[in-house]
């Protein structure tokens, strides 16, 4: 007989806590509380300074919190080093790329790829067959990539790196990725391209964006969380924030629609 497990008690995949940060006398991120659900799709909107990507650091732990607790998939992260988050299926891009501008698009994921994997110190020179090249070529084809695979990533343009960075943080089948600022940079073509290729990621991976451009944050995101003075001023869906007057007054400005 097959055994029957208890229901999952927690439905988040990530559930911040007064989690606040301090540089010196200055206030970043103060006492934020943020759950998010498994596969849900939230969209992070404020103004320069209201400390969106500082958040974004303290999830990622890329810098270390001043106080409260981070908990990824039920388990305690408060203090795991960044890429001990990665490999427990946490991934994010970064507001000025990441990348090896000398090294082909299909070299880029690779590498990505390799650095999660167990066998990422093997001196073993990767075949064509190699399971994580395979995988490497799996998400450069999920994020439309595959006619410039072997192009030198400084040949890009930037629309097609912003691609790159995506198929990236795709690799190793992450469970949540965090955005910051994907769009920026972006011609209008670009920015279709890169809604269309939000809404047809994997269901089974939700993701944070940070993002500026509020048409495009609005559009894939299932739920919005408005930052003001490091703290959550508002939350609702799309239609409740677009509509809201104080969030209109304060970050979309009278002629947005």
């Amino acid at each position: 007989m097959n055994q029957v497990l208890p229901p999952n008690p927690n439905p988040n995949i990530l559930d911040l806590s007064g989690v606040g940060r301090q540089f010196g006398a200055l206030v970043a991120v103060a006492g934020i509380d943020l759950h998010i659900k498994r596969q849900e799709r939230r969209a992070m909107l404020g103004s320069n300074g209201a400390g969106k990507t500082t958040l974004f650091n303290l999830m990622t732990g890329d810098i270390p919190v001043s106080q409260g607790t981070i908990h990824f998939k039920g388990a305690d992260v408060t203090v795991l080093k960044p890429q001990d988050r990665v490999r427990r299926g946490l991934r994010r891009t970064y507001q000025i790329s990441q990348l090896f501008g000398l090294l082909s698009v299909r070299e880029n994921v690779y590498l990505a790829a390799r650095g999660i994997a167990g066998n990422r110190f093997s001196l073993i020179r990767t075949q064509a067959k190699d399971a994580l090249m395979q995988e490497a070529e799996n998400c450069i084809s999920a994020v439309h990539l595959d006619d410039a695979i072997e192009t030198e990533v400084g040949n890009l343009s930037h629309g097609q790196q912003r691609q790159l960075e995506i198929a990236m943080a795709l690799v190793g089948k992450p469970e949540l990725i965090l955005f910051d600022e994907p769009a920026a940079g972006l011609s209008p073509t670009e920015r279709r391209d890169l809604v269309r290729l939000l809404k047809g990621l994997p269901q089974e991976i939700g993701f944070i964006i940070i993002e500026h451009d509020m048409d495009v944050a609005l559009q894939v995101a299932d739920l919005v969380s408005v930052m003001h003075d490091g703290r959550i001023f508002k939350e609702g869906t799309p239609d409740e924030i677009e509509n809201d007057d104080a969030v209109q007054a304060l970050y979309l400005g009278d002629g947005h629609g």
